[in-house]
């Protein structure tokens, strides 16, 4: 999983993946270790479900993450809103 969330964000792909009961479309940022030690991704939600009805930046547990696809569309640069050295991360292994 790490591998394919560092080459997604290297190359600026979306993700898609089933997380917490639906299929959602992303665009990855930054992976790493939470501060509670959990690994993560952060992410602009661009489509699919989302249990608040609201697209946007959010940061997903990747052990609740299935079905992940890498996809061939590429998002041109990085989101409005985005930080590096993401302040919810004890350690980073990939970021744009």
């Amino acid at each position: 999983m790490i591998t394919l969330l560092t080459k997604a964000i290297q190359s600026q792909f979306l993700i898609e993946f089933e997380y917490d009961g639906g299929i959602r479309v992303v665009e990855p940022h930054c992976h790493g270790l939470s501060l509670k030690g959990n690994h993560v991704l952060r992410a602009y939600q661009v489509d699919g479900y989302s249990s608040t009805g609201a697209y946007g930046w959010k940061l997903y547990d990747i052990s609740k993450v299935t079905t992940i696809i890498i996809r061939e569309d590429i998002f041109p640069s990085v989101r409005t809103g985005y930080s590096k050295g993401d302040k919810g991360m004890i350690s980073i292994y990939c970021e744009l």
